[in-house]
């Protein structure tokens, strides 16, 4: 599978995300090769207080309504940041198979949760996960993000900070 092609395709929803003044996260679902939905971050613009609408979570929902049915353990889940606990939790739920995400989510990054120490629906999880898959790109949206003044989601947070860091 090229990883990069598909989160380059990640990428294009994270900047879309971004056009419209959300966190640039964005997420695509693969299998067999083929985009299956896309989703991109919702509601942090103004006040941000939806946290249900991260990117993954968008995407999942349109899974539900794929047409044909998949084997989900050969799906394929690009995003162009580390997935949250919410976020890892629901696709592990969702039996996805793999995750590949671009930036490190040094504040609420989920993937460190060592599952083994969960209970068995958790730690019995074949979930695969690899990292820095087009971190560069990433990293630029999310430096693009905490540098306009008028975005108030996570603004002097750790993770704002880590990132303008670099």
């Amino acid at each position: 599978m090229n990883y990069e092609y598909f989160m380059k395709k990640a990428l294009e929803q994270a900047q879309d995300a971004l056009a419209q003044g959300e966190f640039p996260v964005g997420c695509v679902l693969v299998h067999r090769e083929g985009v299956l939905v896309t989703g991109a971050r919702t509601g942090t613009t103004g006040d941000g207080k939806n946290e249900l609408d991260h990117a993954e979570m968008v995407a999942l929902r349109r899974l539900i309504d794929f047409d044909e049915p998949i084997n989900h353990g050969d799906v394929t889940v690009f995003c162009t940041m580390e997935p949250c606990l919410m976020c890892y939790a629901a696709l592990i739920l969702a039996g996805i198979g793999k995750i590949v995400y671009a930036y490190e989510d040094v504040m609420g990054g989920g993937i460190s949760c060592e599952l083994s120490l969960l209970k068995p629906l958790y730690s019995n999880s074949p979930i695969t996960v690899v990292a820095d898959v087009l971190r560069t790109e990433s990293l630029k949206l999310f430096q693009a993000y905490f540098s306009n003044p008028v975005n108030n989601y996570w603004k002097n947070s750790q993770l704002a900070k880590y990132t303008l860091d670099q």
